[in-house]
């Protein structure tokens, strides 16, 4: 009995001497943390998607504290008010960036990208982009398991069951940028956001040469350039067989989407430009009247009106004749 209660007495002296040195050391090598970390942390969503490049909201206010120049860093989910609203409570300038959504670049629905395949492995994208292309004839196209709808904490993608591809929800979409990074195949980017959402983007990444992409899929760019050549504003460039239209220089004008021979060219929240009209073969030059002798069968009935008037006269006076 005596050695239980012994035992019990020296752990708890351990017990407490060992709480004593861990208060000690704690005091001695405590850190100690501005209090307005804890106020920026209030004020940013707490969403912790890691969108601004940190680990979370609470690595994202310690920057913003302890940072002088703040104009790098930025908030994708909170957005401008979220940035104005910390840099005035820290007296610095915000961060100025436009506003983004994610855009899924890539066209190849089941009608116009059949499958020659089935993928029998795990339903995950990176799983099936590190075993093989895909199910279909693109190497570029998007794989529909959709592992960038399982990154997306915001409810802003889902997949649609008739074209296989991910559709994105402006309205909810932060542009955080996790569907980017889930997505191994880079079809997923964030551009502008244009007031209603309207886009006009190619929807296609494919980089193969044009007869290899119309074998693929019948909505993909095969490189012909008609879009840059009709772009006023230098917003298309064709490079490895592939448009690309900058977001910062398009202004929405539409003409490349008429121009566009596979439909690569997606319009979003507009309508397309009425198409001109063929113009008409011109008409060959009407000859010059000609007399009446050189005319043809049509000058012959305004010449026969002139003899059935001349025997009308001389016909119709047969008593006179007859008198004579």
């Amino acid at each position: 009995m005596e050695i239980l209660i012994y035992t019990i007495l020296t752990l708890c002296v351990l017990g407490v001497l060992a709480a004593v040195i861990l208060y000690v050391v704690a005091q001695k090598f405590r850190v100690e943390e501005d209090p307005r970390i804890d106020e920026v942390e209030k004020m940013l969503p707490g969403a912790n998607c890691g969108g601004c490049g940190f680990a979370g909201c609470r690595a994202m206010a310690d920057a913003l504290v302890k940072r002088e120049d703040i104009s790098e860093l930025y908030c994708p989910v909170g957005g401008a008010d979220t940035m104005k609203r910390c840099a005035d409570y820290l007296g610095k300038s915000a961060p100025q960036k436009e506003a983004q959504t994610a855009t899924v670049r890539c066209g190849g629905s089941c009608a116009k990208r059949p499958r020659t395949n089935r993928f029998d492995g795990a339903k995950s994208c990176a799983i099936a982009a590190s075993l093989y292309a895909g199910e279909t004839g693109c190497a570029y196209g998007c794989l529909g398991f959709g592992d960038c709808v399982k990154a997306c904490q915001f409810g802003a993608l889902s997949m649609d069951p008739e074209t296989g591809l991910p559709v994105v929800d402006p309205d909810k979409c932060t542009a955080c940028g996790a569907c980017v990074k889930a997505c191994p195949k880079g079809i997923i980017e964030l551009r502008k956001r244009w007031p209603k959402n309207r886009a006009v983007y190619v929807s296609c990444v494919s980089k193969d040469k044009g007869a290899v992409v119309m074998k693929a899929c019948k909505a993909g760019c095969i490189g012909c350039g008609k879009c840059e050549k009709v772009c006023a504003f230098g917003a298309i460039t064709v490079e490895n067989n592939l448009a690309y239209i900058d977001p910062r220089k398009c202004k929405l004008c539409r003409k490349c989407v008429n121009e566009c021979p596979t439909g690569a060219i997606r319009l979003v929240g507009m309508d397309p430009l009425p198409r001109e009209p063929k113009q008409p073969a011109a008409k060959p030059a009407a000859a010059p009247a000609a007399t009446t002798a050189e005319k043809g069968p049509a000058a012959g009935v305004a010449t026969a009106v002139k003899p059935v008037a001349e025997d009308t006269a001389t016909k119709t006076r047969p008593s006179e004749q007859k008198s004579e």
